[in-house]
């Protein structure tokens, strides 16, 4: 029986990687939703291939331009589009979807996700903010439905295939690692001078803007550490970061026995892709999909993160430990900030002061519902907003 699936965020990264696996593997899956964006263009050529019944963009005017795009293209099959939150809630929540691959970045996917999981859909997570800004509210909803969470980040990913090597109750801590972005020598007296073309270069993965800053500021680290605690059900101090950087063990589990188990592989994206969408088996991969050879990779290296530097990972550790509105107020205030720096409006050494000021102004309280979630996120993007236009 074939898989249905959703994907939010198909023109991105992730989502080009999810159709490249399902291109790869004939006869396993249909592709029953897209959620995109702006860019028509490919989610057209995505359609024309994958012959979605559902597709939903960003706002109802690009309706009408995506329809005229897919008809001169030929395409004469019937495809409904919907826009807007609402339209992504419906393309996650479809009856013919088994699984959603959740990769709309930032919070874009956040409301879709959660409606997903309470719909009984298991959901692939490429998303961080998702379980970083509504961890308790989307967790309990899966243990309610008897859905799985499957982390589609390479880190998670290595600690889920780990923890098939022994219970929860067996593991003394989580380490995960990190490449060190492309600054990892750099002096700190020189981060205010850093531009962003220069951020955007990251040693090893290819990525989105957005994903790309925070790797080079450690906070993709710092959200990964919430991340973990909701996947994992381990404590901020158990869970420990490492520098890794040839990114071929992409994380480990130390055992109560003193076993550390890891997961290694090329810098591939397509290998945690697959094994959420085929999960609990493992499938042979794509021909073209490179193999690691140990021994042309060579020395494998690990340092403790420098968090003077890099404060950014100091954050999200702080974040979680003081719970409630404060991770969600983090990441609010990271995306405005990131998005500033892009712009030219801030410099790179000021998106860790940003975020400190407004996880300090943010009170600690819980979010019972995804209604103070949102509010939350929007008061935090608009305080850092007003703390940009003042320096």
């Amino acid at each position: 029986m074939t898989k249905g699936l959703c994907i939010l965020g198909s023109t991105g990264s992730i989502g080009t990687n999810t159709l490249r696996v399902v291109r790869s593997l004939p006869g396993r899956f249909r592709v029953e939703s897209l959620s995109a964006g702006r860019n028509l263009e490919f989610l057209a050529e995505q359609i024309m291939e994958f012959r979605p019944r559902l597709v939903g963009v960003a706002a109802s005017d690009l309706i009408e331009p995506l329809r005229q795009r897919i008809k001169a293209g030929g395409y004469r099959e019937p495809v409904r589009i919907v826009a807007g939150t609402e339209g992504r809630v419906e393309t996650a929540t479809l009856p013919e979807v088994d699984f959603v691959v959740s990769a709309s970045h930032g919070t874009t996917g956040l409301v879709a996700t959660y409606e997903a999981v309470r719909a009984g859909k298991s959901v692939g997570l490429a998303n961080k903010e998702v379980l970083v800004v509504a961890g308790e509210l989307v967790t309990r909803a899966a243990r309610e439905r008897g859905v799985d969470l499957l982390p589609i980040d390479s880190e998670h990913s290595a600690l889920h295939q780990c923890l098939r090597a022994g219970s929860p109750a067996e593991v003394r801590r989580v380490i995960l690692t990190a490449s060190g972005g492309p600054f990892l020598r750099t002096l700190q007296e020189s981060f205010d001078s850093i531009t962003p073309e220069q951020a955007l270069k990251h040693p090893v993965w290819k990525m989105g803007g957005r994903v790309t800053i925070d790797s080079a500021t450690l906070m993709n680290k710092g959200l990964e550490i919430i991340e973990a605690r909701w996947l994992f059900g381990v404590p901020s101090a158990r869970i420990s970061v490492l520098i890794h950087p040839e990114s071929i063990v992409h994380s480990m589990i130390e055992f109560s026995d003193g076993s550390v188990m890891g997961q290694l592989s090329v810098a591939d994206m397509r290998i945690p892709i697959q094994y959420a969408l085929t999960y609990p088996e493992r499938v042979v991969t794509d021909g073209d999909c490179p193999r690691l050879d140990l021994v042309r990779a060579g020395c494998l290296s690990f340092e403790e993160p420098d968090t003077s530097r890099f404060a950014c990972l100091a954050l999200g550790r702080a974040a979680l430990e003081q719970g409630g509105a404060v991770p969600c107020a983090l990441n609010a205030a990271d995306e405005v900030a990131v998005e500033a720096f892009l712009g030219g409006r801030l410099r790179f050494g000021d998106i860790p002061r940003i975020i400190e000021k407004v996880m300090g102004e943010t009170p600690s309280a819980d979010l019972a519902s995804m209604a103070e979630v949102l509010a939350c996120d929007q008061e935090a993007r608009r305080r850092a907003e007003e703390l940009i236009g003042s320096i």
